[in-house]
């Protein structure tokens, strides 16, 4: 993901503030996905693929009216990936990165809309 805007957000499928935000992630995804920017979804179920991959293929969440799946790259996590970027507090928890690698922002809990799409755009 070198060269891009990643925000780095880490949920699981039981989290009920992680389904809250994956609208918004969806639409972040939509909206800058072509100047230059991802989501990268990493998902913390201790079951992993088991639980993860129905979830994703068959999971559809309102955006803007719509009948959404998601639409970023979704990786199975641990406690390994989660240390890589300071440890996890808490679910669900995005990691704003910028082009050159540095993280701008980390968020635990649920993210406030306007301010990551903000902190989003002026990082494009």
């Amino acid at each position: 993901y070198r060269g891009k805007v990643v925000l780095v957000n880490f949920w699981a499928t039981w989290c009920e503030p992680c389904r809250i935000e994956i609208p918004w992630m969806i639409e972040f995804q939509q909206k800058y996905g072509a100047r230059g920017f991802t989501v990268l979804g990493v998902a913390m179920d201790e079951e992993g693929k088991t639980a993860v991959q129905p979830f994703v293929t068959k999971q559809k969440f309102d955006v803007d009216g719509q009948q959404l799946a998601m639409n970023y790259p979704i990786l199975l996590g641990n406690d390994d990936i989660a240390d890589k970027f300071g440890g996890l507090i808490g679910l669900p928890t995005s990691i704003l990165i910028t082009r050159d690698g540095k993280v701008k922002k980390t968020i635990i809990g649920l993210v406030n809309h306007d301010d990551i799409a903000k902190a989003i755009e002026g990082l494009l």
